[in-house]
């Protein structure tokens, strides 16, 4: 065969392939959300003259395409092969990966979003807590990547400042250190979140430093041999599961605990969003907007208030052993705004309680 036949077959192949492709990408149903990935996907874009003039419709069929191509999920782990193992690349699209450990990239520190956090804080304490309480504070949880900072193939933000431009931002607020009490491996290996198992001692020191006291004799119980966290489908990597745990105590099992989001009881732990496509959901069934935690054998009248992300889920069951209610208020999703009309502000305790993660991209909070 001369090359100008084998110049025609292989261009003739690849324009099967690509038009079978393109033809396969408009018939197919479009997927409303990426299991893997948990997050919604892009539909097909409105079609209107201005959205075409405007190249708003072009864009969003960009992000279409890319969305539902076919085969998608095949083509997501033949990259992550090729970039991890042949091209040797230390970071797949901003996740790293240490041993069995998968670490999401927070870099850099990005200044507006602090600022922006704080703008937030500062409008619920002019118009919630001043004059209200006295008691407010502020603790920050470091991603995982706090305790890579010294390895060089890791870009690391500057802490420090971090925390300091929070304290600084925030001067009505005590702030609680808590990153001496954690290391790396008291977080999962294939998400961002801590272990609650080994979150006794910050429970404890956030406790003390609010002056209270909660119990410190738990029960463990593993509910899953085969934890995989949000990382693991993201990476598009066969990272093994690992143990997912849950304490319980007697005192647990006597709290009332209510979500107002959705006008219902619930538990501490929600079994049936742990079997989900996100098991961490078993704590306080997730990124709830606004619970209460009622304790009836507190020893003490006390209540506090936590403003909290996802985090909060895990950590907030030990500090209702130590307060007869616990409210957790979810900012992301609930306007601080409407705070006000929800909640009756006067003499609580109130704990700022965010991860860098969340604060590093803070237009979430409203």
């Amino acid at each position: 065969m001369s090359n100008q036949w084998k110049n025609r077959f292989v261009i003739l192949a690849v324009s099967i392939l690509i038009f079978s492709f393109s033809i396969r990408c408009f018939i197919k149903p479009a997927d409303k959300i990426s299991l893997s990935e948990r997050r919604p996907l892009q539909q097909f874009p409105k079609f209107t003259a201005d959205t075409l003039l405007s190249g708003k419709f072009m864009k969003e069929f960009d992000d279409y395409a890319v969305d539902q191509f076919p085969l998608r999920e095949s083509f997501r782990r033949l990259y992550s092969g090729i970039s991890l193992d042949l091209l040797r690349k230390s970071d797949l699209e901003g996740l790293y990966f240490k041993n069995d450990s998968v670490i999401a990239m927070e870099y850099p520190m990005n200044e507006a979003s602090l600022e922006h956090a704080s703008k937030v804080f500062q409008r619920i304490y002019e118009t919630c807590l001043k004059g209200n309480t006295e008691n407010i504070y502020l603790s920050i949880i470091p991603d995982k990547n706090y305790f890579l900072q010294k390895d060089p193939s890791v870009l690391a933000m500057d802490y420090p400042q971090f925390f300091q431009t929070m304290q600084n931002e925030n001067p009505q607020m005590h702030y609680i250190d808590i990153t001496s009490l954690l290391d790396f491996k008291d977080y999962y290996q294939t998400d961002p979140h801590w272990r609650q198992e080994h979150l006794t001692d910050v429970a404890n020191h956030l406790a003390d430093s609010m002056g209270v006291t909660i119990t410190e004799d738990f029960d463990k119980h593993q509910f899953t041999k085969t934890f995989r966290g949000a990382y693991a489908e993201q990476s598009a990597r066969s990272l093994s599961g690992e143990p997912l745990y849950y304490l319980t105590n007697p005192a647990f099992e006597k709290c009332h605990v209510f979500d107002h989001q959705n006008n219902r009881e619930i538990s501490m732990y929600d079994f049936e969003k742990g079997e989900g496509r996100d098991p961490y959901e078993l704590f306080l069934s997730g990124s709830l907007s606004y619970i209460t935690i009622e304790n009836p054998s507190a020893q003490t009248n006390r209540e506090l208030i936590i403003f909290r992300d996802s985090f909060g889920s895990s950590i907030a069951p030990f500090l209702a052993t130590g307060y007869k209610k616990i409210t957790l208020l979810d900012i992301r999703y609930l306007p601080s705004y409407s705070l006000p009309s929800l909640i009756d502000f006067k003499s609580q305790d109130v704990l700022f309680l965010y991860s860098t993660s969340v604060l590093n991209h803070s237009e979430t909070l409203k």
